[in-house]
């Protein structure tokens, strides 16, 4: 499934009892993808479907460990198999100021996704949850995209804003990176 676009909304939907289930929206409003986080899981396994039947999964995001501070997770193309990309915590680092690696299929860093501030991340973490989050993209020193978090306390959302065409990072990848900053992060606050 070819996914073009540059803007995207991903939003949590509310009242999920067991795991944790995610629309994406294209930039008219559209829904394009479904995402589950599977229930009681030792390792985070989610998968993004083409429509909320599950029938047709398009990626699948498989943590590389049960517990790890610095979780390395693992994209694939589920019609293919094959791995399409990774996203390493940088776990000590992601204490004050949440901060990712991007990396290629060979776990070769492309570039970084790093929250805003670390005096914003403090305020988020210790003083209220009422401000956005909002993370950026950046290859070989370029921002590329950025994510933003809503202040909603009941559903959450994030957009994912494209800046630039870059090849290592397509709509799919960070939308599917998107949907784990929601799923990850979101357990924190």
């Amino acid at each position: 499934m070819a996914i073009t676009g540059k803007q995207f909304l991903i939003r949590r939907k509310f009242l999920k009892l067991l795991g944790a289930d995610f629309q994406v929206f294209d930039e008219n409003q559209r829904q394009i993808l479904f995402a589950h986080l599977k229930a009681f899981k030792w390792k985070e396994d989610i998968t993004l479907y083409s429509d909320e039947s599950k029938t047709e999964a398009v990626i699948q995001i498989k943590a590389r460990q049960i517990i790890d501070f610095s979780a390395a997770y693992d994209f694939f193309d589920s019609k293919t198999g094959m791995k399409i990309g990774a996203a390493k915590r940088k776990g000590w680092k992601s204490i004050l100021r949440d901060e990712w690696i991007i990396m290629d299929v060979d776990d070769r860093e492309l570039g970084t996704i790093k929250e805003d501030s670390t005096m914003m991340a403090l305020l988020r973490r210790f003083i209220t949850a009422l401000i956005p989050q909002r993370f950026h993209v950046m290859i070989n020193n370029v921002e590329v995209a950025h994510y933003r978090n809503n202040v909603n306390p009941f559903i959450s959302k994030v957009q994912v804003v494209l800046l630039k065409e870059e090849p290592a990072f397509q709509p799919a990848f960070a939308i599917a990176m998107g949907i784990l900053l929601c799923a990850i992060e979101g357990k924190q606050h």
